[in-house]
């Protein structure tokens, strides 16, 4: 049997904590061994998932949940668009248990229309909740985890950014962005043993309780997302993977690069690249970058093999 993964003696803030993935990444955390910061800002569903609202009645629920099977938890109401109250946040775990050693950037919620619909509000409503909550969270433990050594993150994205869903724009731009956010983070959080990733879960919460049945439902629960994420914030987890999780079924997905053509400098480049447009799809070649340089390096490659 496999060793359990443990926490003991440490610290994790998980954002958006009071309901769905959350709480569940919460209360299994706690179980393993960790502190656990329950962050949430209380939204009301409202029928719609939008974000409205504000109380702390859903955070000091999963605290109290904590509490009772004997561990140690306490309740943050700050959102994580005000830099100052996340800033906040992350003092009083410091002053309480003296170290941070995982985050879990999950806060969120939807504003679901088409792009035509859709006000400039709602896109950056969608925006500076997922997107710079996460970055001021990060922002906030980053010198820490660094101090420390030792630092996991998550940040919470979505097949609708990987790879798109119609009516999502404001959502997919956001999560899409914390890919990129993640593949520079990984990099330079490596040498201070600060592991940085991406979970992309499928799971049925609050935001999805209008949108799927209730058998699918039932598969979908978040503890069966949950497992991910305990294996991404484990002492020998990963850094820079994007992991699929739904169902209680594993993935990972991957920013790939095919082996491409050269054309090179030619008048009729243009015309060249549309009449070999299906070589660009050939993925026999493909990789998985280890860093942006890798593209300009590829490139570079074939020119100078193309003049020699």
């Amino acid at each position: 049997m496999s060793t359990p993964i443990r926490f003991d003696n440490q610290v994790a803030i998980v954002t958006g904590a009071g309901g769905g993935l959350g709480r569940s990444h919460a209360l299994q955390l706690a179980a393993r061994g960790a502190k656990v910061v329950v962050n949430d800002l209380g939204v009301s569903r409202n029928g719609s998932g939008d974000g409205s609202g504000n109380g702390m009645t859903p955070a000091e629920s999963v605290v109290a949940e904590i509490r009772a099977a004997g561990g140690q938890a306490f309740a943050s109401a700050a959102s994580v668009t005000d830099p100052a109250s996340v800033q906040e946040m992350v003092e009083r775990a410091m002053k309480e248990w003296g170290r941070i050693d995982i985050l879990v950037n999950n806060a969120g919620f939807l504003r679901d229309k088409t792009f035509s619909k859709m006000s400039l509000d709602d896109f950056r409503a969608i925006v500076d909740v997922h997107l710079m909550g996460a970055v001021y969270c990060t922002k906030a433990v980053w010198e820490i985890m660094k101090q420390q050594n030792y630092g996991r993150i998550v940040m919470t994205t979505s097949s609708s950014g990987l790879f798109g869903n119609f009516g999502q724009s404001n959502y997919g731009a956001a999560k899409m962005a914390l890919v990129g956010l993640m593949q520079t983070l990984a990099l330079e959080g490596e040498k201070f043993n600060v592991r940085v990733n991406c979970l992309a879960p499928t799971a049925a919460t609050r935001m999805t309780e209008g949108i799927m049945g209730a058998d699918d439902l039932a598969l979908l629960k978040p503890e069966n997302v949950t497992p991910g994420l305990i294996w991404l914030v484990s002492p020998d987890g990963p850094t820079k993977t994007v992991l699929c999780a739904g169902a209680g079924t594993f993935s990972r997905s991957n920013v790939t690069l095919t082996d491409g053509i050269h054309i090179g400098d030619r008048p009729d480049a243009a015309e060249v690249l549309a009449a070999n447009a299906h070589k660009l799809a050939d993925r026999s070649g493909e990789i998985v970058p280890a860093a942006g340089f890798d593209q300009p390096k590829m490139e570079l490659t074939k020119a100078r093999a193309a003049r020699a």
